[in-house]
């Protein structure tokens, strides 16, 4: 996608609130969130775990559980707002069909008792109206695209008989029979090993082209991002802090909760040196934020990082970042030295 000269969003959030209902209390998970997807793109959403990115995208497809619920804002696709749907019924008509998918852990999604070709087939007779011989030559196609071999025969397979890389195909398998316009990766590959990973990261960007899908990756692998996103959306506490391609984010970072993510890549270590680490913990999202999420752990918060909120402030046509060091005001603070390293590698 032309991220300069961007058209209509294909999907639009909001000032988004979702909020639980735990123990008593009531936990805000997703804090005013604001967000575009346009048609065509890989947007890759990162962050620590707990900062919010499944919980967003689950809203997306109503998956969230029964004590969430949006409190605020609206989730806008094909002229529908989202947020407002109710029942089982209205979601069907987007669940896989419209919006679709691939989430880590492949074991927990198959159902042991029912061959992989079968699970397949239940999602095109579902949204496809495809059934018999048709059903079965389309799971013979998807099973190829997604890389399986002898198809014809693994299609009569139990999940148990395959490997975690392959469950992970079938999955995704799954989710292309529906022909969706969108793509939800849902960290695709944090249960596999890290020679698979890389295969199943090279599938699934192949398969977004051919498809013609627009895709959202939510994962904490910053590698995984420089090698599939068009932009990044950096979430933090459940607020996206900053937003741009791939190339801004990473060579250009405005966020010090950015820097610190970027700072901690493995590939910037130093032999013989510790490791980088994010002081603190995230905040107590059972409690009201005040100012600026991240000041805290920020060693170059600001007061007004624990008075006010920042808003957003804009760095070019596609960057932002909430951050008050952009304060035409504020004292210049430069990122992290270990980030000139980040060209290098």
């Amino acid at each position: 996608m032309d991220t300069d000269n961007p058209v209509a969003p294909i999907l639009q959030v909001e000032h988004l609130d979702i909020k639980f209902s735990l123990r008593g209390k009531v936990l805000h998970a997703i804090r005013d969130v604001s967000l575009e997807l346009y048609e065509g793109e890989t947007l890759a959403i990162v962050g620590e775990s707990g900062s919010g990115k499944s919980v967003l995208t689950k809203a997306f497809m109503g998956l969230n559980d029964k004590n969430g619920w949006v409190d605020h804002g609206r989730i806008l696709y094909s002229g529908k707002d989202l947020a407002q749907f109710k029942t089982e019924k209205e979601w069907l008509t987007i669940r896989g069909r419209e919006i679709a998918m691939v989430l880590q852990d492949p074991m927990t999604s198959l159902n042991p008792l029912k061959t992989v070709g079968a699970q397949i087939e239940e999602a095109l007779r579902l949204h496809q109206g495809l059934r018999g011989a048709q059903a079965r030559q389309r799971t013979v196609e998807l099973l190829t695209d997604v890389g399986i071999a002898e198809p014809e025969r693994r299609r009569r397979q139990y999940p148990h008989e395959f490997s975690g890389g392959m469950r992970q195909r079938v999955i995704i398998a799954i989710a292309l029979a529906c022909r969706p316009r969108i793509l939800i990766c849902d960290e695709p590959t944090t249960a596999l090993d890290v020679t698979i990973q890389a295969q199943i990261i090279r599938l699934i960007y192949d398969l977004v082209h051919k498809y013609h899908l627009t895709a959202i990756y939510i994962t904490h692998d910053l590698g995984v991002v420089a090698n599939v996103a068009d932009r990044v959306a950096v979430m933090y506490a459940g607020d996206i802090v900053e937003i741009g391609t791939c190339r801004e984010v990473f060579y250009e970072p405005a966020h010090p909760y950015t820097w610190a993510l970027l700072s901690s890549l493995p590939q910037l270590g130093v032999k013989g040196e510790q490791l980088y680490t994010i002081r603190g913990t995230p905040p107590n999202l059972y409690h009201p934020i005040v100012g600026d999420a991240f000041a805290p752990r920020n060693p170059n918060a600001l007061k007004a990082d624990y008075i006010e909120r920042p808003p957003f402030f804009d760095i070019s046509p596609t960057h932002k970042a909430r951050t008050w060091l952009l304060d035409p005001r504020a004292p210049k603070a430069d990122p992290p030295q270990v980030l000139k390293r980040i060209r290098e590698i």
